[in-house]
């Protein structure tokens, strides 16, 4: 549970980083996702998932 917890902290470190250091790029990117598909969109998230296991298999073998 430790670990979980660490590793949560760290992910929200990582996501409230861009909000933090550049806030107005933030914004404007957030306006360019909603002209991307849906499909597009999925896509992407189903890479950066499949990458973030990935990583994880990585580091626990």
């Amino acid at each position: 549970m430790d670990f979980f917890l660490c590793v949560m902290g760290m992910v929200l470190v990582v996501e409230g980083l861009p909000y933090f250091a550049f806030p107005e790029k933030t914004k404007a990117w957030v306006k360019k996702i909603e002209t991307i598909h849906e499909a597009g969109l999925r896509k992407m998230g189903l890479t950066l998932m499949v990458a973030g296991v990935f990583l994880v298999y990585l580091g626990k073998s």
